[in-house]
């Protein structure tokens, strides 16, 4: 898309936001419909084809952050965040839902309710432990994925200790106990090792098992705490972010045929090939538990290699940022910032912001993750909640 085809927005992010709100209600819901969508329907304690109430754990990052980061630290997103499906500020880096909220519509179930959200929380179907810029490691850092373990085995002493002196809590012992434990993480930890400069083989040899052992010391310890259902997400295609390549670099040697960059690519295969090995390791090591594993990446990077296909103009570039094309991104001016520009219609745009993916590419990869084309094993997402 054209430059002309954005926004130039002045001022601060909260007036900059204010000026879109004419577009905002002209628009209506993009996104591809996903089968069995519900998202709190008439009844959304039970999934369309769930023989008991789906209960769903998230950990992650901003892919799978449903509002965590804003309230645990007071962050603040208005329009044009959530601009394509809310209408409102939701915590939501994003135009729109993100994919787990497409997976709970899927269970005909309410969104996740964020941990740390004090005000209005629903945890009768889980509760969404994800925080936006978190990563694996440092370990003990908030809100390392550690950390959200944590909070969740916190979460269940809670609810027990509430039960055991007469009171009621969101969750009993069968929702633990049957629940989907979902973990999204790894892109933060891939970016930043690649940020730091370090080599290559470093990176592939050295940093990616350190990743890889967090995650399933993570899956451990929940497994030791109850949990037998785990839902495990590869990382998608970091090379085609226009975060990462709008980054000057010396040629265009490094893009592939997609126009992404072919080493941190390389990067995300490697991350998800170590994460899929070990997910192996764990199903055969743990008696009586489920992980499915699923390659996002190979999902994402169909999207881009054939975005035309599936109703895309724009791949590599973002709806909401500055400095036009080819990737409308640039590190001092985000998504927000004073002088940021938004397209007028996201739903042609792969990425929201350079780094998130917008509402309508968030319902195309929810619906290949429901269509479980690229799960090991390939078991349908609501498996945890049938008798």
């Amino acid at each position: 898309m054209a430059a002309s085809g954005t926004r130039n927005n002045k001022g601060s992010g909260g007036a900059a936001a204010v000026s879109v709100v004419a577009v905002v209600a002209a628009l209506v819901a993009t996104a591809t419909v996903v089968a069995g969508q519900g998202g709190g329907g008439d009844d959304p304690g039970a999934g369309a084809s769930c023989s008991r109430r789906p209960v769903v754990f998230a950990f992650g990052d901003s892919n799978t952050d449903t509002g965590g980061v804003a309230a645990g630290l007071g962050n603040y997103y208005p329009l044009p965040e959530g601009r394509a499906f809310f209408r409102r500020a939701t915590g939501r880096l994003c135009d729109g839902r993100l994919v787990i909220d497409y997976l709970c519509e899927s269970l005909n179930m309410s969104y996740l309710s964020p941990y740390l959200e004090a005000l209005g929380s629903d945890f009768t179907g889980g509760a969404n432990f994800a925080i936006s810029g978190s990563s694996t490691l440092p370990r003990s850092v908030p809100f390392s994925l550690h950390v959200q373990v944590q909070q969740f085995i916190h979460f269940k002493q809670r609810s027990f200790e509430l039960v055991a002196h007469g009171g009621t809590a969101p969750v009993d012992a069968d929702g633990f106990r049957n629940a989907l434990y979902l973990i999204d993480i790894g892109q933060n930890d891939l970016s930043a090792a690649f940020g730091s400069g370090a080599p290559y083989d470093d990176i592939i040899h050295q940093k990616i098992p350190a990743f890889i052992s967090e995650i399933k010391e993570a899956i451990m310890t929940l497994y030791y705490n109850g949990a037998k259902n785990f839902w495990v997400h590869g990382t998608g295609p970091l090379g085609c972010l226009p975060q990462k390549l709008a980054a000057p670099r010396a040629d265009d040697s490094d893009l592939d045929y997609s126009g992404c960059l072919k080493t941190l690519n390389n990067g995300a295969y490697e991350f998800n090939n170590q994460l899929c090995a070990a997910c192996d390791e764990l199903r055969s090591q743990l008696r009586g538990v489920t992980i499915v594993y699923t390659d996002v990446l190979l999902i994402k990077y169909d999207l881009i290699a054939n975005h035309s296909t599936y109703g895309f103009d724009e791949p590599l570039m973002a709806c909401c940022g500055y400095g036009g094309a080819p990737y409308n991104y640039n590190a001092n001016v985000s998504c927000l910032a004073p002088g940021f520009r938004v397209c007028e219609d996201g739903a042609k745009f792969v990425s929201w912001d350079g780094v998130h993916y917008t509402d309508a590419a968030n319902a195309f990869v929810a619906a290949k993750i429901l269509s479980g084309d690229f799960s090991t094993p390939k078991l349908p997402f609501d498996y945890f909640c049938k008798a």
